[in-house]
Protein backbone atom coordinates (compact mmCIF):
# COMPACT_ATOMS: atom_id res chain seq x y z
CA UNK A 1 0.00 0.00 0.00
CA UNK A 2 1.18 3.49 -0.76
CA UNK A 3 2.88 5.24 2.13
CA UNK A 4 0.23 8.02 2.05
CA UNK A 5 -2.52 5.59 3.06
CA UNK A 6 -4.24 6.60 6.26
CA UNK A 7 -3.87 4.51 9.42
CA UNK A 8 -6.77 3.54 11.67
CA UNK A 9 -6.37 1.82 15.04
CA UNK A 10 -9.59 -0.05 15.82
CA UNK A 11 -10.18 -1.36 19.35
CA UNK A 12 -12.63 -4.27 19.50
CA UNK A 13 -14.05 -5.28 22.88
CA UNK A 14 -13.59 -8.81 24.22
CA UNK A 15 -17.32 -8.88 24.94
CA UNK A 16 -18.01 -8.36 21.23
CA UNK A 17 -16.90 -11.95 20.64
CA UNK A 18 -19.56 -13.25 23.04
CA UNK A 19 -23.10 -12.35 21.99
CA UNK A 20 -24.74 -13.88 25.07
CA UNK A 21 -24.28 -16.55 27.76
CA UNK A 22 -25.40 -19.28 25.35
CA UNK A 23 -22.66 -18.46 22.84
CA UNK A 24 -19.44 -18.50 24.86
CA UNK A 25 -17.72 -21.44 23.18
CA UNK A 26 -14.58 -20.99 21.14
CA UNK A 27 -16.41 -21.79 17.87
CA UNK A 28 -19.04 -19.18 18.80
CA UNK A 29 -16.33 -16.59 19.46
CA UNK A 30 -14.59 -17.49 16.22
CA UNK A 31 -17.87 -16.94 14.34
CA UNK A 32 -18.20 -13.51 15.98
CA UNK A 33 -14.64 -12.68 14.89
CA UNK A 34 -15.61 -13.59 11.33
CA UNK A 35 -18.43 -11.05 11.41
CA UNK A 36 -16.10 -8.35 12.75
CA UNK A 37 -13.55 -9.29 10.06
CA UNK A 38 -16.11 -8.43 7.40
CA UNK A 39 -16.32 -4.86 8.69
CA UNK A 40 -12.54 -4.58 8.97
CA UNK A 41 -12.12 -5.90 5.42
CA UNK A 42 -14.49 -3.19 4.20
CA UNK A 43 -12.17 -0.59 5.69
CA UNK A 44 -9.03 -2.18 4.28
CA UNK A 45 -10.69 -2.41 0.84
CA UNK A 46 -11.44 1.32 0.98
CA UNK A 47 -7.71 2.08 1.31
CA UNK A 48 -7.00 2.29 5.03
CA UNK A 49 -4.11 0.62 6.79
CA UNK A 50 -5.55 -0.97 9.91
CA UNK A 51 -4.34 -2.07 13.32
CA UNK A 52 -6.85 -4.14 15.28
CA UNK A 53 -6.66 -4.32 19.06
CA UNK A 54 -9.01 -6.40 21.16
CA UNK A 55 -10.18 -6.96 24.70
CA UNK A 56 -10.04 -10.28 26.52
CA UNK A 57 -11.89 -9.66 29.78
CA UNK A 58 -14.32 -12.59 29.56
CA UNK A 59 -11.74 -14.86 27.98
CA UNK A 60 -9.08 -14.30 30.65
CA UNK A 61 -11.77 -15.11 33.18
CA UNK A 62 -12.35 -18.41 31.41
CA UNK A 63 -8.67 -19.37 31.28
CA UNK A 64 -8.17 -18.49 34.94
CA UNK A 65 -11.27 -20.48 35.88
CA UNK A 66 -9.86 -23.51 34.08
CA UNK A 67 -6.64 -22.97 36.01
CA UNK A 68 -8.56 -22.81 39.31
CA UNK A 69 -10.40 -26.06 38.56
CA UNK A 70 -7.09 -27.79 37.80
CA UNK A 71 -5.18 -26.55 40.86
CA UNK A 72 -4.99 -30.06 42.31
CA UNK A 73 -3.43 -31.36 39.09
CA UNK A 74 -1.19 -28.64 37.65
CA UNK A 75 0.41 -25.36 38.70
CA UNK A 76 -1.73 -22.22 38.26
CA UNK A 77 -1.29 -20.12 35.12
CA UNK A 78 0.43 -16.77 35.86
CA UNK A 79 -1.53 -13.84 34.50
CA UNK A 80 1.13 -12.64 32.08
CA UNK A 81 1.21 -16.11 30.50
CA UNK A 82 -2.59 -16.20 30.40
CA UNK A 83 -2.52 -12.85 28.59
CA UNK A 84 0.01 -14.19 26.11
CA UNK A 85 -2.12 -17.31 25.54
CA UNK A 86 -5.14 -15.18 24.76
CA UNK A 87 -3.25 -12.81 22.49
CA UNK A 88 -2.27 -15.83 20.45
CA UNK A 89 -5.69 -17.49 20.50
CA UNK A 90 -7.83 -14.43 19.79
CA UNK A 91 -5.19 -13.08 17.41
CA UNK A 92 -5.45 -16.37 15.53
CA UNK A 93 -9.24 -16.02 15.35
CA UNK A 94 -8.92 -12.60 13.71
CA UNK A 95 -5.92 -13.57 11.59
CA UNK A 96 -7.72 -16.55 10.08
CA UNK A 97 -11.01 -14.68 9.70
CA UNK A 98 -9.28 -11.83 7.87
CA UNK A 99 -7.31 -14.22 5.68
CA UNK A 100 -10.56 -15.86 4.57
CA UNK A 101 -12.33 -12.53 4.10
CA UNK A 102 -9.48 -11.08 2.02
CA UNK A 103 -9.40 -14.32 -0.01
CA UNK A 104 -13.13 -14.12 -0.79
CA UNK A 105 -12.77 -10.53 -1.96
CA UNK A 106 -9.54 -11.11 -3.92
CA UNK A 107 -7.77 -8.53 -1.75
CA UNK A 108 -4.01 -9.03 -1.83
CA UNK A 109 -3.51 -8.47 1.87
CA UNK A 110 -2.54 -10.52 4.90
CA UNK A 111 -3.15 -10.10 8.62
CA UNK A 112 -0.61 -10.89 11.31
CA UNK A 113 -0.99 -11.08 15.09
CA UNK A 114 1.78 -9.72 17.33
CA UNK A 115 2.13 -10.85 20.94
CA UNK A 116 2.60 -7.43 22.53
CA UNK A 117 4.39 -6.44 25.73
CA UNK A 118 3.38 -3.14 27.33
CA UNK A 119 5.64 -1.37 29.80
CA UNK A 120 4.11 -0.04 33.02
CA UNK A 121 5.64 1.94 35.88
CA UNK A 122 6.72 -0.33 38.72
CA UNK A 123 5.72 2.49 41.10
CA UNK A 124 2.25 2.89 39.61
CA UNK A 125 -0.22 3.55 42.48
CA UNK A 126 -2.43 0.75 41.14
CA UNK A 127 -0.04 -1.78 42.69
CA UNK A 128 -0.94 -0.43 46.13
CA UNK A 129 -4.66 -0.70 45.44
CA UNK A 130 -5.59 -3.77 43.37
CA UNK A 131 -9.21 -3.27 42.28
CA UNK A 132 -9.70 -4.95 38.90
CA UNK A 133 -11.91 -8.05 39.32
CA UNK A 134 -10.87 -11.10 37.32
CA UNK A 135 -11.86 -14.75 37.20
CA UNK A 136 -14.92 -16.40 38.65
CA UNK A 137 -17.19 -15.53 41.56
CA UNK A 138 -16.59 -17.41 44.80
CA UNK A 139 -18.14 -17.64 48.23
CA UNK A 140 -16.24 -15.86 50.97
CA UNK A 141 -14.72 -19.00 52.47
CA UNK A 142 -13.30 -20.13 49.12
CA UNK A 143 -12.00 -16.64 48.37
CA UNK A 144 -10.22 -16.36 51.71
CA UNK A 145 -8.69 -19.82 51.26
CA UNK A 146 -7.39 -18.86 47.81
CA UNK A 147 -5.95 -15.69 49.32
CA UNK A 148 -4.07 -17.70 51.96
CA UNK A 149 -2.88 -20.46 49.63
CA UNK A 150 -2.09 -18.45 46.50
CA UNK A 151 -1.41 -14.96 47.81
CA UNK A 152 -4.39 -13.47 46.01
CA UNK A 153 -6.09 -10.22 46.94
CA UNK A 154 -9.84 -10.86 47.07
CA UNK A 155 -12.82 -8.55 47.38
CA UNK A 156 -16.60 -8.74 47.57
CA UNK A 157 -18.02 -7.60 44.23
CA UNK A 158 -21.25 -5.59 44.43
CA UNK A 159 -23.23 -8.26 46.27
CA UNK A 160 -22.62 -10.86 43.58
CA UNK A 161 -19.91 -12.81 45.36
CA UNK A 162 -16.19 -12.64 46.00
CA UNK A 163 -13.58 -12.33 43.28
CA UNK A 164 -9.87 -12.01 42.90
CA UNK A 165 -8.70 -8.47 42.20
CA UNK A 166 -5.42 -7.40 40.59
CA UNK A 167 -3.74 -4.07 39.82
CA UNK A 168 -4.59 -2.24 36.61
CA UNK A 169 -1.62 0.09 35.97
CA UNK A 170 -1.64 2.65 33.17
CA UNK A 171 0.46 1.79 30.10
CA UNK A 172 3.65 3.76 29.53
CA UNK A 173 5.09 2.36 26.30
CA UNK A 174 4.27 -0.24 23.65
CA UNK A 175 7.49 -2.24 23.59
CA UNK A 176 6.73 -4.00 20.30
CA UNK A 177 5.81 -0.80 18.48
CA UNK A 178 8.62 -0.97 15.90
CA UNK A 179 7.79 -4.41 14.45
CA UNK A 180 4.11 -3.46 14.42
CA UNK A 181 4.92 -0.26 12.54
CA UNK A 182 7.18 -2.14 10.11
CA UNK A 183 4.46 -4.73 9.41
CA UNK A 184 1.89 -1.99 8.91
CA UNK A 185 4.13 -0.17 6.43
CA UNK A 186 4.70 -3.45 4.60
CA UNK A 187 0.96 -3.67 3.98
CA UNK A 188 -0.14 -6.09 6.69
CA UNK A 189 -3.26 -5.65 8.76
CA UNK A 190 -1.81 -5.89 12.27
CA UNK A 191 -3.51 -7.41 15.31
CA UNK A 192 -1.83 -6.34 18.54
CA UNK A 193 -2.13 -5.12 22.13
CA UNK A 194 -4.64 -7.89 22.80
CA UNK A 195 -6.30 -7.54 26.19
CA UNK A 196 -4.36 -4.32 26.75
CA UNK A 197 -1.05 -6.08 26.16
CA UNK A 198 1.07 -8.13 28.54
CA UNK A 199 2.03 -5.86 31.47
CA UNK A 200 5.77 -5.85 32.15
CA UNK A 201 8.13 -3.78 34.28
CA UNK A 202 11.79 -2.96 33.67
CA UNK A 203 14.42 -3.41 36.37
CA UNK A 204 17.51 -1.26 36.86
CA UNK A 205 19.45 -3.48 34.45
CA UNK A 206 16.84 -2.98 31.72
CA UNK A 207 15.43 -6.52 31.96
CA UNK A 208 11.70 -7.22 31.84
CA UNK A 209 9.44 -9.13 34.22
CA UNK A 210 5.79 -10.02 33.69
CA UNK A 211 3.16 -9.10 36.25
CA UNK A 212 0.01 -10.38 37.90
CA UNK A 213 -1.95 -7.41 36.55
CA UNK A 214 -4.10 -6.29 33.65
CA UNK A 215 -3.98 -3.17 31.50
CA UNK A 216 -7.16 -1.51 30.30
CA UNK A 217 -7.54 -2.33 26.61
CA UNK A 218 -8.82 1.11 25.67
CA UNK A 219 -5.95 2.98 27.35
CA UNK A 220 -3.36 0.66 25.75
CA UNK A 221 -5.03 1.08 22.35
CA UNK A 222 -5.06 4.85 22.78
CA UNK A 223 -1.33 4.83 23.55
CA UNK A 224 -0.65 2.59 20.55
CA UNK A 225 -2.64 4.88 18.26
CA UNK A 226 -0.74 7.90 19.59
CA UNK A 227 2.69 6.26 19.26
CA UNK A 228 1.89 5.10 15.73
CA UNK A 229 0.66 8.55 14.76
CA UNK A 230 -2.59 7.01 13.56
CA UNK A 231 -4.97 9.25 11.63
CA UNK A 232 -7.94 8.05 13.65
CA UNK A 233 -8.54 5.94 16.76
CA UNK A 234 -11.78 3.96 16.78
CA UNK A 235 -13.31 2.23 19.78
CA UNK A 236 -15.87 -0.34 18.70
CA UNK A 237 -18.58 -0.92 21.28
CA UNK A 238 -22.19 -2.03 21.64
CA UNK A 239 -23.87 1.24 20.62
CA UNK A 240 -23.78 3.32 17.46
CA UNK A 241 -23.21 6.57 19.34
CA UNK A 242 -22.37 7.85 22.81
CA UNK A 243 -25.27 9.21 24.85
CA UNK A 244 -25.76 11.48 27.82
CA UNK A 245 -28.53 10.55 30.27
CA UNK A 246 -28.25 7.06 28.84
CA UNK A 247 -31.36 5.02 29.69
CA UNK A 248 -32.89 7.97 31.57
CA UNK A 249 -35.24 10.85 30.76
CA UNK A 250 -33.46 13.34 28.55
CA UNK A 251 -31.36 10.69 26.80
CA UNK A 252 -29.49 12.31 23.92
CA UNK A 253 -27.24 10.66 21.35
CA UNK A 254 -24.14 12.65 20.49
CA UNK A 255 -22.65 12.98 17.03
CA UNK A 256 -19.70 15.28 17.70
CA UNK A 257 -17.92 16.38 20.87
CA UNK A 258 -14.87 18.45 21.59
CA UNK A 259 -12.52 17.06 24.20
CA UNK A 260 -13.63 19.85 26.57
CA UNK A 261 -17.29 18.88 26.16
CA UNK A 262 -16.45 15.20 26.63
CA UNK A 263 -14.53 15.96 29.83
CA UNK A 264 -17.40 18.01 31.19
CA UNK A 265 -19.92 15.24 30.52
CA UNK A 266 -17.56 12.72 32.13
CA UNK A 267 -17.15 14.89 35.24
CA UNK A 268 -20.96 15.16 35.46
CA UNK A 269 -21.18 11.37 35.63
CA UNK A 270 -22.84 10.73 32.28
CA UNK A 271 -20.48 7.86 31.39
CA UNK A 272 -20.52 4.69 33.46
CA UNK A 273 -17.30 3.45 35.07
CA UNK A 274 -16.19 0.13 33.61
CA UNK A 275 -18.24 0.84 30.49
CA UNK A 276 -18.31 4.09 28.48
CA UNK A 277 -16.16 6.23 30.82
CA UNK A 278 -12.78 4.56 30.06
CA UNK A 279 -13.59 4.60 26.35
CA UNK A 280 -14.26 8.33 26.34
CA UNK A 281 -11.17 9.02 28.47
CA UNK A 282 -8.98 6.90 26.18
CA UNK A 283 -10.23 8.80 23.14
CA UNK A 284 -9.58 12.12 24.90
CA UNK A 285 -5.99 11.04 25.66
CA UNK A 286 -5.43 10.16 22.00
CA UNK A 287 -6.93 13.41 20.69
CA UNK A 288 -4.92 15.47 23.18
CA UNK A 289 -1.67 13.79 22.12
CA UNK A 290 -2.22 13.83 18.36
CA UNK A 291 -4.72 16.54 17.51
CA UNK A 292 -6.51 13.93 15.39
CA UNK A 293 -10.07 12.61 15.65
CA UNK A 294 -11.40 9.78 17.78
CA UNK A 295 -14.52 7.76 17.00
CA UNK A 296 -16.82 5.59 19.12
CA UNK A 297 -19.37 3.42 17.33
CA UNK A 298 -20.49 -0.19 16.91
CA UNK A 299 -18.89 -2.72 14.52
CA UNK A 300 -21.41 -2.50 11.63
CA UNK A 301 -20.97 1.27 11.48
CA UNK A 302 -17.17 1.59 11.63
CA UNK A 303 -16.90 2.18 7.88
CA UNK A 304 -19.62 4.83 7.89
CA UNK A 305 -18.11 6.33 11.01
CA UNK A 306 -14.73 6.75 9.32
CA UNK A 307 -16.45 8.83 6.65
CA UNK A 308 -18.19 10.93 9.32
CA UNK A 309 -21.66 9.58 8.56
CA UNK A 310 -22.36 8.17 12.03
CA UNK A 311 -20.85 7.37 15.40
CA UNK A 312 -19.62 9.90 17.94
CA UNK A 313 -16.65 11.93 16.73
CA UNK A 314 -14.43 13.42 19.44
CA UNK A 315 -12.26 16.26 18.17
CA UNK A 316 -9.74 18.73 19.67
CA UNK A 317 -11.26 21.47 21.82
Amino acid sequence: MASKAKVAVIAVGGNSLISDSKHESIPDQSHAAEITAQHIADIVASGWRVVVTHGSGPQIGFILRRSELALDEVSPVPMDYAAADLQGAIGYMFQRALYNEFHKRHIEKRAIAVVTQVLVDRDDPAFRNPNKPIGSYMDEATAQRRARELGWTVMEDAGRGWRRVVPSPRPKSILDLKPMRDLLRAGYTVIGCGGGGIPVIEDDAGELSGLEAVIDKDYASSLLASELGADIFVISTGVEKVAINFGRPGEKWLERLTTSEARNFDEQGHFAEGSMAPKVRAIIDYVDHTGATGLITNPPNIGRGLSGATGTQIVPA
